[in-house]
């Protein structure tokens, strides 16, 4: 919101600090997003007129323009369209330094010099339209004195331009008074501690007919429409409006169209409550009519859309309802408190006026206004709140900006029809809750004297309570809480000392996050990038996987986010080949999220009986994609130990699937006879891993004779709460030497690595220190299926060196149980 330092100064007496002014403005949360000085910088820029516009050939942005300044003569190019010839336009030519120290120079452009430049109202720093020229002879009220000006005369003297201050604030959106140039002064003189004075505008001459015989008013739906006044001017010349009117309106930011539409934005700008005038004449019935939107009606608004209506009434619900201002014949003529029809619009023949001044239901207008993507100053005010007490004001103020110094004469009287509008309200507030939220030591005089200035009235009451009175146009401070904000900012927040707050509840990780959080440190000192994937897949991406579908949700936002993920193996290759395509394909990436298996009839026997919040059950899961040079099933076995290893996590049993297996499970989408699952407890199961199937990475893209990926899948739940774990105890160290002894054996294929381990571990007993599988060989000289496990084990006493003996027994005990269990072969 742009606020002219010198239309501040109409209500309060701001000094010419500036710099103390913005501050304040600041510490008052109306924080303060630039400072325009308007007027420096314009002194070198002139008026002059459009003698001729012609094309440049091979240029279809561009045009030559010939403009005389009083001196003969220009040529300029220029790329904004909007004027003709004839018009006056401001020419800035070469020498001039405009606003911001932008120095103006001859320049050659397609063949044609350009001697000076064509001035828009951002360029001027008068506005920030940047859309085309500021027009000062055809754009009515730009000035005042149109054709009259004289080419030649200093663009500062046609515009009647004084050195002024434009503030660019940022009004949040529960400061409604703060909505208009009154409530920013009020609040600032309250800041300055200077006084705030509010005029009462003049009462407006009444002519000999009353409003009840020019035109009517009804109003439907008071719901929508608590409030709503309308007054007559029955005799009015649409022209340019006065150039102080003109000029304040441009300093704000809004173009200038023609004295009524200008009075009625001054209007709003300055005290907040949008109005809008009606040309009466162009009224069927010549009245309105207010009332809730039947559906599918349709409106053809100012910008030039036509609108429909009444689309969301479903069930009859009252707060979907759109508010309509209709004519005595209920003809749409407007969207109420958004924006107005082209039927009804002010003219250059209009002669009589209503206007408008309302009070809509906040809710209403948001509602609406979101729907139908259309908003406007005025529905920014009347979402927020404006104030229904200060519609009379609104209307008179109107009618003396329209005046321009004179009294207009308006029909005798007013309609106004009323609902139930908010009013004051009376907030009772502890002086100990005000000093405890605040941490201050303010007295009940001090909080008043706070108070009082902007619009408050406080009155300290017995018991430490102060009665105050929130005035109808703060319609965002409802409780206690919100007064004792208004204190803090009057206050001022650096005023009031930094605590460290203390609490007896010390918040913390719980374990389960603090595991998971090592989760992710371990994932990443394997050089793996954490990713997000979508938990909702495209139909069909689970079967790419080898996946059954799984469960389709009834209303997604996008058909290709519309089945629920069974597993996050989709995703992470859909980010592998997203990467790949940026050059970036050989990476690890791993993922902490939610899949959703498809729900079993246990499942949905314990939903039915409330035993389980839903029937979509959720895990949490760790997805590791290894996609670097070397990568493969391997990579993710070792990114499994390492893990397992850091988590504390034993007992944890690698179990091959067989490459026929009717049902793979969660193996599927890896390579048949290159993945296993991991399984504890006699079967429960924890996850899987190995290398994603050639097939599938085609699937997505990749080359799988290229590029293999290893994969690594766990439930995080089982593996954080239910995988067993070794002792935290520490443990003895032997200060005995150990002893390595390497088996290597020759075993079928579908032997696990792991099942060998467990009966090398069962074999030793308590002096097995460790064992590690180093080597596993395939090829030449192994018969069959078979391949060769090769282990280290290492042996350590406690209380003795192991004798050379005593190793050989441990070495024949372990190769009897393998051979025992698997049918093993001792490889020599």
């Amino acid at each position: 919101m742009r606020v002219p330092l010198s239309w501040i100064r109409d209500f309060a007496p701001v000094g010419d600090d500036v710099a103390a002014v913005a501050r304040t403005l600041d510490d008052l949360g109306l924080v303060v997003e630039e400072i325009v000085r308007v007027g420096e910088g314009l002194g070198d820029v002139v008026v002059a007129r459009v003698e001729e516009i012609a094309a440049i050939p091979g240029a279809d942005r561009i045009r030559r323009v010939v403009v005389d300044a009083g001196a003969g003569p220009v040529e300029v190019v220029c790329g904004a369209w909007n004027f003709k010839e004839g018009d006056l336009v401001p020419l800035a030519p070469v020498g001039a330094v405009l606003p911001g120290g932008f120095e103006i120079a001859r320049r050659k452009m397609k063949g044609v010099v350009s001697n000076g430049m064509l001035c828009s109202p951002k360029e001027l720093q008068l506005a920030e339209d940047h859309e085309g020229i500021l027009v000062l002879g055809a754009a009515p009220g730009v000035g005042g004195a149109g054709q009259s000006l004289v080419p030649g005369t200093a663009l500062v003297e046609a515009l009647g331009i004084e050195r002024d201050v434009v503030f660019d604030l940022a009004v949040e959106a529960n400061r409604p008074d703060a909505a208009s140039v009154a409530g920013v002064a009020r609040d600032l003189a309250a800041g300055l501690k200077v006084p705030f004075v509010l005029p009462d505008p003049p009462e407006p001459r009444s002519g000999p007919v009353p409003i009840g015989e020019l035109a009517r008013l009804e109003v439907v739906d008071l719901d929508l429409c608590p409030r709503f006044v309308a007054r007559v001017l029955p005799a009015v010349a649409v022209t340019a409006s006065e150039q102080w009117v003109a000029r304040r309106l441009t300093l704000a930011g809004m173009r200038p169209l023609n004295n009524v539409v200008d009075a009625s934005n001054y209007v709003m700008l300055e005290l907040g409550q949008p109005t809008h005038p009606y040309d009466l004449d162009r009224l069927a019935g010549s009245g309105l009519r207010v009332r809730a939107a039947r559906p599918g009606e349709r409106l053809l608004t100012l910008d030039g859309v036509e609108r429909r209506l009444g689309e969301r009434s479903v069930g009859g619900a009252d707060d979907r309802r759109d508010c309509l201002i209709c004519d005595a014949e209920d003809h749409p003529v407007g969207i109420a408190g958004i924006m107005g029809g082209t039927s009804s619009e002010i003219t250059d023949r209009t002669t009589r006026v209503l206007v408008e001044a309302a009070y809509f239901d906040p809710m209403a207008v948001a509602r609406t206004s979101k729907r139908l993507g259309l908003r406007t100053e005025a529905s920014a005010r009347f979402e927020r709140g404006c104030d229904p007490a200060g519609i009379d004001r609104a209307v008179a103020r109107l009618i003396e900006v329209l005046g321009a110094g004179d009294t207009v004469e308006v029909a005798a009287g007013s309609i106004d029809v009323r609902g139930q509008v908010p009013g004051p309200r009376q907030v009772p507030v502890r002086l100990a809750r005000v000093n405890a939220v605040l941490g201050t030591d303010l007295s009940a005089a001090q909080v008043t004297g706070l108070l009082e200035p902007i619009g408050f009235a406080s009155v300290p009451e017995a018991g430490g309570v102060i009665e105050v009175t929130v005035p109808s146009f703060r319609p965002d401070s409802q409780r206690e809480i919100d007064v004792i904000e208004e204190v803090a900012r009057h206050h001022g927040y650096w005023r009031i000392a930094r605590r460290r707050r203390s609490s007896p509840q010390v918040g913390g990780l719980t374990p389960y996050q603090r595991q998971r959080r090592l989760v992710r440190q371990v994932m990443a000192g394997l050089g793996a990038h954490e990713a997000w994937t979508a938990s909702l897949l495209a139909p069909g991406d689970h079967t790419r996987v080898g996946w059954a579908e799984g469960i389709t949700v009834s209303n997604p936002l996008a058909p290709d986010e519309s089945v629920l993920r069974r597993s996050v193996l989709p995703g992470m290759l859909r980010a592998l080949a997203f990467n790949a395509a940026r050059q970036r394909g050989e990476i690890r990436l791993f993922e902490v999220g939610n899949v959703f298996p498809p729900p079993t009839q246990e499942r949905v026997a314990a939903a039915l009986s409330d035993r389980v919040d839903s029937v979509v059950e959720e895990r949490e899961m760790l997805a590791v994609a290894l996609g670097a040079p070397g990568d493969d099933a391997m990579s993710a076995a070792a990114a499994w130990y390492l893990l397992a290893d850091a988590m504390g996590i034993e007992e944890v049993e690698l179990v091959a699937v067989p490459p026929d297996a009717s049902d793979p499970a969660t193996a599927a989408g890896l390579h048949p006879t290159r993945r296993a699952r991991l399984t504890f407890d006699e079967g429960t199961e924890l996850g899987v891993l190995g290398e994603v199937d050639t097939e599938v990475l085609g699937a997505f893209g990749f080359d799988g004779a290229r590029q293999r990926v290893g994969w690594l899948e766990l439930d995080l739940g089982r593996l954080l709460g239910e995988a067993p774990r070794r002792s935290e105890e520490a443990e003895t160290v032997s200060r005995y030497p150990s002893s390595d002894v390497d088996l290597a054996f020759v075993v079928d294929a579908a032997v696990p690595a792991a099942a060998v381990e467990a009966s090398l571990r069962g074999a030793v007993g308590g002096v097995l220190e460790s064992v590690e599988l180093f080597d596993v060989f395939r090829g030449a000289g192994m018969p069959g299926r078979s391949r060769s496990l090769a282990f280290r084990l290492r042996l350590r006493a406690f209380d003795h060196t192991l004798a050379e003996g005593e190793i050989q027994v441990l070495r024949g005990r372990c190769i009897e149980q393998v051979v025992a269990d698997h049918g093993a072969v001792l490889r020599q």
